[in-house]
This record gives structure tokens, C-alpha cells and sequence, in this order.
């Protein structure tokens, strides 16, 4: 019997995401669209990420709107744990005012995703 394949996403990631998305499904339209701009900042922080551990030019994620965020979200988070992205810049702990930051001026995926979900509010 063949093998489902494992993700790529650590569980302490993992964990975190699903927390983040529960959590925003709980969020009333007003409150998420508040919060818009920092999800798009953390999945753009992402993709640039992807694309640069790839070897290929960062591109714009589109906007779709709230509803999507969180889909987009787990796609890379996804994209980005199979690329081996475990941290990401500086800039996008803008995103979260309770970031942790190490020595090397990133954050650590899971770390992103546990302080934007203590934002929401």
C-alpha cells in the first residue's frame, strides 16, 4: 500500500496556521477587512521569500479579497516550508507588533502566524 506523502509544513507551523485560520473565520467582515493589509503583507513576505530560495523573480500576489486570504496563506506557507523558508525578513514583522525576532532580524513562520493571530481581535 503506497505511502500518503507527508507536508513539508512543520508541526509547530502547522499548528499555528490552522489556529490563525480558525480564529479568522470567527472574525466579523469589518474586523477582517481591518486586518487585510497585514495577512497581504505576510503572504507577500512569503512568496518573496519562495521565489527568492527558487531562484526566480518575486511577482505581486493578487488580491482576492478577505475570503481568500487564508487560502492564500496556506498555500504558501506551504510553498514556503517545501522551499525550506523557515523565517521571514524584518519587514514582514511589521505585520505583527508582538514579533519575536532572532539575532539574523527575521521571525520564524510559526512565530509570524502565533502574533498575527494574537492581533485579531
Amino acid at each position: 500500500m503506497p505511502h500518503a506523502p507527508r507536508s513539508p509544513v512543520p508541526q509547530e507551523v502547522s499548528r499555528e496556521l490552522r489556529r490563525l485560520v480558525e480564529r479568522w473565520r470567527q472574525l466579523p467582515l469589518d474586523h477582517a477587512l481591518r486586518y487585510a493589509g497585514r495577512v497581504r503583507a505576510l503572504i507577500q513576505s512569503l512568496a518573496d521569500a519562495v521565489a527568492g530560495a527558487n531562484g526566480i523573480a518575486a511577482s505581486v500576489v493578487p488580491d482576492c479579497g478577505p475570503a481568500t486570504l487564508m487560502d492564500q496563506l496556506t498555500v504558501l506557507v506551504h510553498d514556503a516550508s517545501a522551499a525550506g523558508v523557515t523565517s521571514t525578513p524584518m519587514a514582514s514583522t511589521a505585520v505583527t507588533t508582538a514579533a519575536v525576532t532572532t539575532a539574523e532580524g527575521t521571525t520564524t513562520l510559526a512565530q509570524d502566524l502565533a502574533s498575527l493571530r494574537r492581533e485579531l481581535r
